[in-house]
C-alpha cells in the first residue's frame, strides 16, 4: 500500500520517531497530520509486518525500546516528535497486589530516557486514562515529571475520548504531551468535533450487508449508538473476544456477540434475534473492529485472527492521533517562525 498522497503533498512536514508502534494507528494519524517517521520500533514481529505492509517506505525495526540506543540510529537525533502508544502501565498498588513485574513501567521510563538521547522538540505518549487521573499513579507521574523538567521540557497530562474526534467508540485515552523550552505555552488540546457522534450502525452497516444479510437494517436500528470501549486484551492468554464480562454485556445490548470474533460477516440466512441469546447475536470481524477503531477500510492487519484482533484492539485510534498531531504541528510551525522559543532562551 502506497503512502497517502494527501499527506505527502501537505506543507510543513515534520519528522518523528515512533516507539511501540503496534498496528500503526498512532503513526497513521500523525502522518495525516504532517509527521513522517524516520524510524518506527516495535518488539512484535507481527506488528512490524502490519506496518510494513501498509507503509513499505517506512523504516520499521523489530526492536524493544529497552534495547534501543539512539547512538546506533543517528537519523533520530533532533526529530520534531517522539511518539508512542505505550503498554498499559499498572499502578504501583496493583503491581504490589498481584506480585507482578513492572515491565510496562520500564517501557515508560525508557521512553522518557529517550527524550535525553533524541532531544525532540515535542513528545506525545499515550496510555491508560488512570495514569492521568488516579492517585495510585501519582508516584509514576512525579518521576516522569521530574525527569522531563530536568531535561528542559514542560508538559501536560490530559484525557481525551476518541468519540469526540470522529471515532465511533467511547474510548478514553490518557496522554502526556511535552515541549522543549516554553513552547508548551502555545499548545492547546484539540477541540471536540461538532455535530452528532458517529455510531456503530453508521460505521458497520455497509459491511454487514456485504454477504446479503437480510436482517442488517433491523440490527442497525438497535446499533445506532456509540460503541463501548474495545478491549485489546492480553497478548499472553485468551483468544479473540471483545473483552471481560462487563464489556461483553455492553456489546450484547448493541446486538453483538462479544464472546467471539467472526471470520466473516453474516450471510443472507443468518437470523438476528437477541432473544435467542448468543445464537441470535451477530459477531464482529477483525476488519469491523478496525473500522470501529477508526482505521481506514484498506488498512491491512497481518497475522492470524487472535493476533490481528490484539493489534487492532490495542491500537491508538488514527482520527484521535491525527487531531493530536495537528495540535502539536500547529505549535511546531509557529516555532519554526520564531526559533528562539524552541530553546526557551
Amino acid at each position: 500500500m502506497e503512502q497517502d498522497q494527501g499527506a505527502v503533498g501537505a506543507p510543513h512536514r515534520f519528522t518523528s520517531l515512533e516507539i511501540c508502534a503496534g498496528a500503526g494507528g498512532l503513526a497513521l494519524g500523525l502522518e495525516q497530520a504532517g509527521f513522517d517517521p524516520v524510524l518506527l520500533l516495535d518488539n512484535r514481529s507481527i506488528a512490524c509486518e502490519t506496518v510494513r505492509t501498509n507503509r513499505p517506505r517506512w523504516d520499521v525495526r523489530e526492536l524493544d525500546v529497552l534495547d534501543f540506543d539512539p547512538v546506533d540510529h543517528q537519523q533520530v537525533y533532533d526529530v520534531h516528535l517522539l511518539s508512542g502508544g505505550l503498554p498499559r502501565v499498572k499502578s504501583p498498588a496493583t503491581v504490589a497486589r498481584t506480585r507482578g513485574d513492572d515491565a510496562e513501567l520500564s517501557v515508560l521510563k525508557a521512553a522518557v530516557d529517550l527524550v535525553y538521547g533524541v532531544q525532540p522538540q515535542a513528545v506525545l505518549l499515550e496510555n491508560v486514562p488512570d495514569l492521568v487521573r488516579k492517585s495510585d499513579y501519582e508516584p509514576i507521574r512525579k518521576v516522569v515529571g521530574e525527569e522531563l523538567r530536568h531535561l528542559g521540557y514542560r508538559f501536560r497530562w490530559h484525557i481525551l475520548n476518541a468519540k469526540d474526534y470522529g471515532v465511533p467508540q467511547s474510548r478514553e485515552v490518557g496522554l502526556l504531551v511535552a515541549f522543549k523550552g516554553d513552547l508548551m505555552d502555545r499548545f492547546e488540546w484539540p477541540r471536540s468535533q461538532a455535530g452528532a457522534r458517529r455510531s456503530v450502525a453508521e460505521t458497520l452497516l455497509p459491511s454487514m450487508r456485504g454477504r446479503g444479510w437480510r436482517d442488517a437494517a433491523k440490527w442497525a436500528a438497535q446499533a445506532d449508538v456509540i460503541a463501548p470501549t474495545i478491549v485489546g486484551g492480553s497478548w499472553d492468554r485468551g483468544g479473540a473476544d471483545l473483552g471481560p464480562t462487563g464489556a461483553k454485556q455492553k456489546w450484547a445490548r448493541v446486538g453483538v456477540d462479544g464472546v467471539t470474533v467472526a471470520d466473516q460477516v453474516p450471510d443472507a440466512d443468518f437470523v438476528w434475534d437477541p432473544n435467542l441469546g448468543r445464537a441470535g447475536l451477530v459477531p464482529l470481524t477483525v476488519e469491523q473492529v478496525a473500522l470501529l477503531q477508526g482505521f481506514p477500510v484498506d488498512w491491512r492487519i497481518a497475522g492470524r485472527k487472535t493476533a490481528r484482533y490484539r493489534q487492532v484492539g490495542n491500537a491508538t485510534p488514527p482520527p484521535l492521533a491525527r487531531a493530536l498531531g495537528e495540535a502539536i504541528g500547529s505549535v511546531l510551525r509557529k516555532a519554526n517562525e520564531d526559533p528562539i522559543r524552541v530553546t526557551g532562551k
